[in-house]
């Protein structure tokens, strides 16, 4: 997972692409097999004990989601953390420190 975090005017501008294949279950391989469905269905940021974004996803989401959202009340050097899970139960975490514009 890749995630820019710049703070400017006390606003912290995040960034992140989620590497996902994020499949719908209703795309067929080569030989005409449904692939099954595999998609993020939650990801979740924090920035010290506060949740500062959280979104529900779906299948309609594109393989590898590009994501971005915008939050007060961090400062350079604060950490901010970012969880996703899967459908099929899978997860990962990153972490990244605020930096300066």
């Amino acid at each position: 997972m890749k995630i820019k975090a710049v703070v400017q005017n006390n606003v912290v501008s995040v960034k992140m692409l989620i590497p996902h294949p994020m499949e719908t279950g209703r795309r067929k391989d080569q030989s005409g097999a449904l692939v099954p469905e595999h998609f993020i269905t939650e990801v979740t940021a924090t920035c010290g004990a506060d949740t500062v974004f959280h979104a529900e996803l779906g299948p309609g989401v594109s393989k590898d989601p590009y994501l971005s959202f915008q939050f007060t009340g961090a400062k350079v050097g604060d950490k901010l953390k970012v969880s996703w899970v899967d459908n099929k139960g899978g997860t990962e975490t990153a972490e990244e420190a605020i930096t300066a514009m």
